[in-house]
């Protein structure tokens, strides 16, 4: 099975305590490979800042719009079994002013990004609504408002998993972002996930 891991800088790997990136054995997609075994590859395609589908103006180098970039990606990495988006952090940014109805949009516009360029073959889709959000230092500015945001993410995520006939798993009820920045999940918060996305493939192959 490949599997694409499609995210920010959660699924990338940040490690706010060095601003550095986690070792791949304490990355989630790390540590989903190593409890999926060899006979099948997990895909990370993480980037820090990506959103769904929202144009970030304040970053010069390179876009961190999920929508440009993912038909690349798709092609690149094709042929895929399943594609697991975890996106909509980065969207709570207040000066998106988008609510999570308006997020919910975006990943609805990537799942139909996804069956479109592989329409030939098209792969299962997963949307993972993003970690809760803890207290925020550095931050806070930029995700003022984030807070009564995700709240309402999960249940958006849900009515596009059902609409679209997706696969959906609410990880904000149960991983928490760590304390150092409020926005990106701590080691252990890698190994949770990782663990609940095994649980669910497990059951995911004998269906």
């Amino acid at each position: 099975m490949n599997i694409l891991c499609y995210g920010d800088s959660n699924t990338w790997g940040f490690d706010a305590k060095t601003g550095e990136r986690y070792p791949r054995n304490v990355r989630w997609t790390g540590l989903l490979q190593g409890l999926m075994g060899s006979e099948h590859l997990i895909i990370e395609e993480g980037l820090n800042g990506r959103t769904t589908v929202f144009d970030d103006i304040f970053q010069w180098n390179h876009t961190r719009n999920g929508k440009e970039y993912l038909p690349t990606c798709l092609m690149s990495h094709k042929p895929l079994d399943l594609v697991i988006i975890m996106l909509g952090t980065n969207d709570m940014k207040n000066y998106f002013k988008m609510d999570s109805w308006a997020i919910a949009r975006g990943m609805e516009a990537l799942i139909d990004q996804i069956r479109g360029v592989l329409s030939e073959n098209i792969p299962d889709i997963l949307i993972l609504s993003p970690p809760n959000l803890s207290k925020m230092s550095d931050y806070a500015p930029q995700f003022a408002g984030a807070q009564e945001k995700i709240k309402n993410l999960p249940v958006e995520y849900k009515k596009v998993a059902e609409l679209k006939n997706t696969g959906f798993l609410n990880i904000t009820d149960y991983i928490t972002a760590g304390d150092v920045d409020g926005i990106h999940i701590d080691e252990a918060g890698h190994r949770l996930l990782a663990e609940k996305l095994f649980e669910y493939l497990v059951n995911y192959r004998k269906d």
